[in-house]
C-alpha cells in the first residue's frame, strides 16, 4: 500500500504514530479563529500588518511571518479596494441632448424612437 506512494511502510507508520501523539495547540486554534473574526469584521480589507496589530492588541505576540502563516492556514484573502477614477469629462463645451426616452426602451411599434448621433450635428 505504501510503496505505491513511494514511502517505506515503517516510515509511513512511524509518521502516523508521531502525528497522533502531537497535542492540539489550543492557542494556535484560538489565533486562527481570531484571524477569521478579524477578516470578517474588516470585510476582508485588513492585510498582514493590520491583522498582526490586532492580534498583538489581543495579547497574542506574533510577527509578520507568523501572521502570514495564520492567514494562509485560515484561508483568509485580502480584498483590495480600487482607487476611484472619474471616467466622464463633464467640463466641455459640446452640446448636450435631452433624455427623451428616460430609460424606457419599450416601444409600441418599430421606428418610434430615433437617436441623434453627436456626429450628425
Amino acid at each position: 500500500m505504501c510503496h505505491v506512494l513511494g514511502v517505506k511502510n515503517n516510515n509511513y507508520y512511524s509518521y502516523q504514530k508521531r502525528k497522533s501523539q502531537v497535542p492540539i495547540d489550543t492557542e494556535h486554534q484560538e489565533m486562527l479563529q481570531w484571524v477569521k473574526n478579524i477578516a470578517d469584521f474588516s470585510d476582508n480589507t485588513y492585510g498582514q500588518r493590520r491583522i498582526q496589530k490586532a492580534l498583538n492588541s489581543l495579547d497574542y505576540p506574533v510577527g509578520r511571518k507568523k501572521t502570514a502563516q495564520l492567514i494562509k492556514e485560515a484561508n483568509v484573502w485580502v480584498r483590495y479596494k480600487k482607487k476611484y477614477k472619474a471616467t466622464t469629462n463633464s467640463d466641455h463645451k459640446k452640446p448636450t441632448y435631452d433624455n427623451e426616452l428616460k430609460q424606457d426602451f419599450d416601444v409600441e411599434r418599430p421606428e418610434q424612437a430615433w437617436v441623434q448621433s453627436k456626429l450628425d450635428s
